[in-house]
């Protein structure tokens, strides 16, 4: 089980700590436990879909193909040979198709932090080497 510290939780939900804490005490988001305390990441993830909002655009400008998404993966869909992977990045869910002997490799499952890279059509799924 990924365990995220309520500070971090807070930023991927954009929301402050208090909130999530409170979103913890109504059952909405599930404790990992733990000194200081941490949510769940598959827990968080879910939340994280199902109440994503798009914010304003306040810069209203065109941005190049190369973005950076982080998020938490929310859904891993495997078969023997190819995997899809769905990450929710704040308000947007972004899906990669890649091998699953990648998502083996990454430790790609629901709850865990990762970052999907776009260029063009292709999305890259990162995560930190002391995340696996």
């Amino acid at each position: 089980m990924t365990q995220i510290r309520v500070s971090e939780a807070a930023a991927f939900l954009g929301v402050s700590t208090d909130t999530v804490r409170r979103l913890m005490s109504s059952g909405e988001l599930e404790s990992a436990g733990g000194s200081p305390a941490t949510v769940d990441g598959a827990s968080l993830g879910r939340y994280a879909r199902d109440h994503a909002v798009a914010p304003a655009d306040r810069l209203g400008v065109a941005r190049s193909a190369r973005n950076r998404f982080v998020g938490i993966v929310t859904e891993v869909v495997s078969d023997p040979v190819m995997s899809q992977v769905e990450l929710q990045c704040g308000p947007h869910r972004v899906v990669s198709l890649m091998s699953t002997e990648s998502v083996r490799d990454l430790g790609l499952e629901p709850g865990v932090v990762a970052t999907a890279v776009v260029k063009a059509t292709t999305v890259i799924v990162e995560t930190a080497e002391g995340d696996r």
